[in-house]
């Protein structure tokens, strides 16, 4: 079960260990021998490395911050790193070895079914297994598998190691301690028993909709928008309403004793961008990377071969109630499915994928559709007709047409354009959504490139040192702040040092200043949908687009960033010319963000140039593949011989979306490691007519005149003033003596604006 272990080494989990802190990682490496004697009665002590326990460690340990202060411990659960699989294996393999263990199983959609090795068989020594009795699903991509039963999951090498020790022995099952019976720390179990402790305190705090005041419920129904989702509906998926935060709760009831595992609360408010609409916000106990539960499913029966799925706990209700169909909500909206929940999903032989109303819940749906097989899902087409389920049940829609009218995820074959009709309009009536995710931090770069877009490739480079990592990670981080599910592969600085960079600009601030506030940041910045790729060095092309693939399917990426191009060369065949091996790199990423419909980023270093010179398209290094594969070419700028603000600025040279290329400048902070546009000063320079022209030329004239003239020039009516008025001509004079340094500073500093300008 362990033996893979050997071959991972120690970078499964990435840790950032403070200053003064003996808290250490812990790894629990066991062997397959180990397993073996620990079977004969030690069963229920054997304990499980985290790095093989991904989604049980995700099911049990999530943390939840309480109000109160709680000490910081570093946890074994840790999902910020994606490692490669050691053994890469197919479903080919899986069934070959099966079958050669002479385990009886069946194909489904997205899982391989199979009798449990951890519930006892019934009926019969020797009688095989109905298909209906088969509870345990191994994934056909990744081969990790659950028992639906007795929760027991691990990975492919798990349940290899598990099927050698049952044949030697000769044992019918195995005991489900062996996977679940991990120890825990002290710090966790008080960790998990505060978990629990919280999640009954909001539901037993929580009130049902039957005991509210009918003023109140409507009252709370129409904050939410929905007011046409009866009082039944709400009680037969156990909705309740939490007074003190104002919100929804939605309950996860899961396992096989249907144990309340976890609620969600929604709060909403009215948007400060859109009049008129309303912004979700969402808690989750335990936090959301541990909230894995599909909401509605207790109440899908065995019978039921279609289901609706949702983005939102609403959606599920309305499409219960308007189309009269079950329908479960993803637990984390548009962004990710995890392949946990896919056995789950199995049972069913058509599901409509209904995940909003705009083009990034269309996106979602396609690449969500890939995992649960393309032939029985179908996918509702966004759009004013057809918004997501409970606005369409606010504006009167039959929601029952909507999805029975849905368009399979799949065709045969485009043989004419219009099979593309709609997609088409889609796009030219979703002009902004179609553009991509927006950064927050560079307005000037929404202005030229329109925004992020998936399936899209960008070559980044610049001069040595100039802050590329730096930059990028800022603009990465952007969009990981806005949902965007994001893997970085950093081949040139290790992850602890680039995840503090990127931590620093997430706080905006200098931390090693402020290390009381590290916590506090910290569990922010861990919220983040941000991934890292163990490796470090040079590297091998096939091994670095294999774990990409696997962290596409197991976290949805949307973007990869690789830093950088040339650290996969080194491992190429040195025999074959380094041109013809950067080619075929690039070719690969293209390939990859195309398919896999997934953004890449890829850095590279630009030939040698001369000090002096800007670099161009035709800088970056190698042939001119790169630029020609890329749907966008940035370029750093920067002036080496220049050490004022200004010196650096960013280039687009290339933008396939709708052609537009530009360049705007950048200010580097170098407390918040952040670039920034720069604030556009008063003296920039506009254009002017004949008469302002004449005017400054006049008032220049003026200047040029020489104090003495001047001074002699304002004497002289003081003299004649004094004769009538000394007083008056004393002010005067006074203030003409204040007036000169001023105009002289004045007249200083107009030549240098024009020389900035």
């Amino acid at each position: 079960m362990w033996r893979s272990l050997v071959l991972r080494g120690t970078a499964c989990l990435l840790h950032v260990v403070p200053r003064g802190s003996q808290s250490l990682v812990r790894q629990r490496h066991q062997s397959s021998l180990s397993l073996r004697f620990l079977l004969h009665g030690h069963a229920h002590r054997l304990t499980a490395a985290p790095c093989l326990q991904h989604q049980r460690t995700d099911l049990l340990r999530g943390t939840y911050h309480l109000p109160h202060t709680v000490s910081r411990s570093l946890k074994s659960d840790a999902k910020s790193t994606v490692d490669f699989p050691v053994s890469p294996i197919t479903v080919a393999d899986i069934k070959q070895y099966l079958r050669s263990k002479e385990v009886p199983f069946h194909d489904g959609y997205s899982c391989l079914h199979a009798p449990s090795l951890f519930v006892e068989p019934s009926g019969e020594p020797g009688a095989v297994p109905t298909k209906d009795t088969y509870s345990m699903f191994i994934d056909k991509t990744t081969g990790q598998f659950l028992c639906k039963d007795t929760l027991a999951e691990g990975s492919w090498e798990d349940l290899q190691d598990c099927l050698e020790v049952m044949q030697k022995e000769g044992q019918a099952f195995l005991s489900s301690h062996v996977l679940l019976g991990y120890g825990e720390t002290p710090e966790e179990q008080e960790e998990r028993a505060r978990e629990l402790a919280e999640v009954q305190r909001f539901w037993s705090s929580s009130v049902p909709f039957s005991e509210l005041a009918d003023e109140e419920a409507q009252l709370v129904k129409s904050m939410f928008q929905i007011t046409k989702i009866t009082n039944a509906t709400l009680k037969k998926f156990g909705v309740r309403f939490f007074k003190p935060t104002r919100s929804l709760v939605f309950p996860w009831f899961g396992g096989p004793s249907s144990a309340l595992k976890g609620v969600k609360l929604l709060s909403a408010q009215a948007s400060a961008t859109d009049p008129g609409a309303v912004e979700y916000t969402e808690t989750t106990v335990p936090r959301s990377s541990a909230y894995h539960n599909l909401f509605g499913l207790p109440l899908v029966g065995r019978p039921d071969a279609e289901v609706v799925l949702t983005g939102s706990e609403l959606d599920v209700l309305a499409v219960s109630q308007g189309a009269g169909l079950p329908a479960v909500a993803l637990p984390r909206g548009n962004s990710r499915l995890p392949p946990s929940l896919l056995p789950y999903l199995e049972q069913f032989k058509r599901v409509t994928l209904w995940l909003g109303g705009d083009m990034r819940a269309w996106e979602a749906s396609r690449i969500f559709s890939r995992k649960l097989g393309l032939r029985r899902c179908s996918l509702v087409r966004p759009g004013e007709d057809q918004p997501r389920p409970a606005q369409a049940l606010a504006l009167g829609k039959n929601l029952a047409r909507v999805v029975k009218g849905a368009i399979p995820a799949v065709h045969k074959s485009i043989v004419s354009f219009r099979q593309l009709r709609d997609d088409v309009y889609g796009e030219l009536a979703n002009t902004e959504q179609v553009a991509g995710v927006k950064w927050s931090r560079f307005p000037e770069l929404n202005r030229i490139l329109k925004g992020h877009r998936k399936g899209e490739l960008t070559v980044f480079t610049g001069p040595t040192g100039s802050g590329k990592t730096t930059f990028i990670s800022e603009v990465a981080l952007d969009l990981c702040m806005q949902g965007v599910n994001t893997l970085w592969g950093s081949f040139e600085i290790n992850n602890v040092r680039l995840a503090k960079i990127m931590l620093t600009q997430f706080s905006m601030q200098r931390l090693e200043d402020n290390l009381e506030r590290y916590d506090y940041w910290a569990d922010q910045f861990e919220e983040l949908p941000l991934y890292f790729m163990t490796f470090h060095g040079q590297q091998n092309i096939k091994m670095v687009l294999d774990t990409m693939q696997h962290a596409i399917y197991l976290y949805d990426i949307n973007h990869v960033v690789i830093d950088n191009l040339q650290f996969m060369m080194g491992q190429e065949n040195l025999s074959v010319d380094k041109f013809a091996v950067q080619d075929h790199i690039v070719g690969a990423f293209r390939k990859f963000a195309t398919n896999s419909c997934c953004h890449v980023t890829l850095i590279i270093h630009p030939r040698k140039e001369e000090d002096d010179r800007e670099l161009q398209t035709a800088s970056i290094f190698g042939s001119a593949k790169a630029s020609q594969e890329a749907d966008n070419v940035l370029i750093l700028q920067e002036k080496k011989l220049v050490t004022c603000p200004g010196r650096r600025s960013l280039q687009v040279s290339k933008n396939r979306f709708d052609g537009d290329v530009g360049i705007f400048p950048l200010d580097f902070l170098k407390a918040s490691l952040t670039f920034s546009t720069p604030v556009k000063a008063k003296h920039k320079l506009r254009k002017v007519s004949k008469e302002e022209e004449e005017e400054a030329a006049a008032a220049g004239r003026e200047e040029a005149v020489s104090p003495a003239k001047k001074a002699k020039a304002r004497a002289k009516p003081l003299k004649e003033n004094a004769a009538k008025d000394p007083i008056a001509a004393a002010t005067a004079a006074a203030a003409s003596q204040r007036a000169e340094p001023d105009q002289s500073q004045a007249a200083g500093r107009r030549p240098a604006l024009k020389r900035d300008g």
